[in-house]
C-alpha cells in the first residue's frame, strides 16, 4: 500500500515536496495540473499566448510559494486557479485599463435574479463556440465564476476560494452571469444575417 501511495502522490503531497526543494514534484504536479490553470486562464482572456505565460507564471510563484497552501482549505486546482486569476487581473488591466475590466455596461440591473444554465443545450461545436465567445464579453467577476463552476465544474466552496470571497457570493454571481451569458447567446442567435447584393455580393465589408 506504501508503494502505491508513493507511486502516485496526492497534489496536497507534492506541494510539501516543492516546498522542502523537490524538482521533480514539481514536474509532476505541472504534468498533472497544467491543463486546468490553462483552460481557466483561456477562457478568462481569449488569448492561448497570455494564458501560456500565465500558467508559466502560476508554476513559478509555485516554487516560492508552495508553503502557503492551506490543507483542508481547497482543493489544490481551486488554489492555483486562484494564483491564475491574480495574474489574468494584472495583465487584462495592463491591456484594458483597470477601470474596465469589471464593468458591466449597466445590463446587470435589467436582469432577472435567475435564469436557466446557459450550458444545457450545447449540442453542437459551433454552440459551445458561440457560449466561449459570449463567456469573453461578461464583466470579469461574472466570467471568472461561470468558467469555475460551470465550464471548470469547480464547487461552490472551492471557487469561494479561488476568487476570495464568501460562499453566498459566488452563487449571486453565478446566477447573474448565467443571466447575462443567455441573454447575449439568445441576442446573437436573432441576429439577423447581413442582406446580398442581387449580384450575389456581399455588401460592405465582412467583420
Amino acid at each position: 500500500m506504501d508503494d502505491d501511495i508513493e507511486q502516485d502522490p496526492s497534489d496536497e503531497t507534492l506541494l510539501f515536496r516543492i516546498a522542502a526543494g523537490d524538482v521533480e514534484s514539481l514536474s509532476l504536479l505541472f504534468g498533472r495540473r497544467q491543463q486546468n490553470v490553462y483552460r481557466f486562464a483561456l477562457h478568462l482572456t481569449g488569448s492561448s499566448s497570455m494564458a501560456d505565460d500565465v500558467t508559466q507564471d502560476v508554476f513559478v510563484a509555485v516554487i516560492r510559494d508552495a508553503r502557503k497552501f492551506e490543507p483542508g482549505r481547497a482543493a489544490v486546482p481551486a488554489w492555483l486557479c486562484g494564483i491564475a486569476r491574480n495574474y489574468v487581473r494584472r495583465r487584462l488591466a495592463i491591456d484594458r485599463g483597470a477601470a474596465s475590466i469589471d464593468a458591466d455596461e449597466g445590463l446587470e440591473a435589467a436582469l432577472p435574479a435567475a435564469s436557466p444554465d446557459p450550458l444545457q443545450d450545447l449540442t453542437s461545436a459551433e454552440a459551445i463556440d458561440r457560449l466561449r465567445r459570449a463567456v469573453l464579453t461578461l464583466p470579469l467577476r461574472y466570467r471568472e465564476v461561470v468558467v469555475l463552476c460551470d465550464l471548470q465544474e469547480m464547487s461552490y466552496a472551492d471557487a469561494a476560494v479561488t476568487l476570495e470571497c464568501p460562499l453566498g457570493t459566488v452563487r449571486s454571481r453565478l446566477n447573474r452571469g448565467r443571466a447575462l451569458l443567455t441573454a447575449k447567446m439568445l441576442a446573437e442567435q436573432r441576429r439577423p444575417e447581413r442582406p446580398l447584393a442581387r449580384s450575389g455580393k456581399v455588401t460592405g465589408c465582412v467583420a
